[in-house]
């Protein structure tokens, strides 16, 4: 029996909503997931400008978060149903859309007094537009519990991706997260630091680009050690996991910051970052263990100077882009999130608390049916 589920989401780069629609079959071990399809649905420059307000304090908070709410629901919707137009598959047929939403907010244990995780993107919304039952709010339940909300696709890089040797799997999106999958059947997971988030935001102040493509202009620099050293320091990359960050630690004024007093070129500053991307990860990898596959997903997998750092610095180990291991780079996430959609609708836990810190495995998400 195979089912067909949608996972939509919208990460920290803020560059587009990821639909993929998975069919999965089989069950545990046996777990079959399928990318039937996959689209990335654009998110127009005045809305992004929107969430990135957002994702900082500012007046208005109330009034601009609900519309933006309601408004991230129908471009949510819009880019499900543009996905089951290109594949040819009518909404019936769908068992549900897991929705991640936009994330703007997230305060982890230890940053505020009360713990909490904002996603917008109403999944009202989507139900009623798309007429398929919604799965969303995935984070709460675990926080509920003492734990992060985060990461959340260790879970899923479990199911899928586990094997009989040591391998990690890593996703560089605006914020870099690790999976640790042992050989010995444990799992661990974190958020790593910054991915690609500062760098898509240095590249667009000095070049007007959206991105780095292939990573060439900081391939092009030269890493500043005294930067490096200041970036790195940071006390996050020293502290334990569990743990979990976003834009509110690393962002350009932390950037700023570092900067202070410093004369270096702007190609230099961008190959600094693709370092401190790159060092963040490996320090994790080898703490996990000596040598093994290293899987690398979501937009950093494409950054061909990123991927050659890591490699540089994890000589033990094999780095490729989970392509080679049967999902896109690009639209692992999305197939995340339609697997804790499944999970959700088959009363099945879908955290890891070895990974979130939680008490213990919950259910995750509310179910808003069509």
């Amino acid at each position: 029996m195979t089912d067909l589920y949608i996972g939509l989401m919208s990460g920290t780069s803020v560059d587009c909503i990821d639909a993929v629609l998975v069919e999965f079959s089989g069950s545990g071990s046996k777990l079959q997931c399928k990318t039937r399809a996959a689209l990335g649905h654009p998110i127009s420059q005045t809305m992004r400008e929107a969430i990135l307000a957002l994702c900082a304090p500012g007046p208005s908070e109330l009034d601009r978060a609900g519309q933006l709410d309601r408004q991230l629901g129908q471009e949510f919707a819009a880019a499900a149903l543009a996905l089951l137009h290109e594949a040819g598959i009518e909404p019936g047929a769908i068992r549900a859309i897991g929705s991640h939403g936009q994330t703007v907010r997230h305060r982890p244990p230890g940053s505020v007094s009360t713990p909490f995780s904002i996603q917008l993107g109403d999944p009202n919304t989507i139900a009623a537009l798309t007429g398929i039952t919604t799965v969303a709010d995935f984070r709460r339940r675990d926080m509920a519990l003492g734990g992060h909300g985060a990461p959340l696709m260790p879970a899923f890089h479990n199911a899928v991706f586990r094997t009989s040797r040591d391998r990690a799997v890593v996703n560089i999106g605006g914020m870099a997260n690790i999976t640790e999958l042992a050989a010995d059947g444990g799992v661990r997971g974190y958020d790593t630091g910054p991915g690609n988030a500062l760098l898509d935001y240095w590249v667009k102040l000095h070049r007007g680009e959206a991105y780095d493509a292939d990573g060439a202009w900081a391939a092009s620099g030269t890493p500043h050690p005294e930067l490096l050293n200041r970036l790195l320091s940071d006390a996050y990359f020293a502290a334990p996991a569990p743990k979990s960050t976003g834009r509110e630690a690393f962002n350009p004024s932390w950037l700023e910051r570092a900067c202070a007093g410093l004369e270096v070129p702007p190609a230099d500053i961008q190959a600094t970052l693709a370092e401190v991307t790159a060092a963040s990860i490996a320090d994790g990898v080898r703490e996990f263990a000596r040598g093994g596959e290293l899987l690398v997903c979501g937009g950093g997998a494409r950054n061909g100077d990123l991927m050659e750092r890591l490699r540089r610095r994890l000589p033990t180990w094999s780095v490729a882009a989970t392509n080679e291991y049967g999902i896109d780079a690009d639209w692992v996430e999305g197939a995340g999130f339609a697997w804790l959609a499944r999970q959700t609708m088959l009363s099945l836990s879908g955290n890891c608390p070895a990974v979130t810190g939680a008490a213990k495995e919950t259910i995750l998400g509310g179910i808003f049916p069509a």
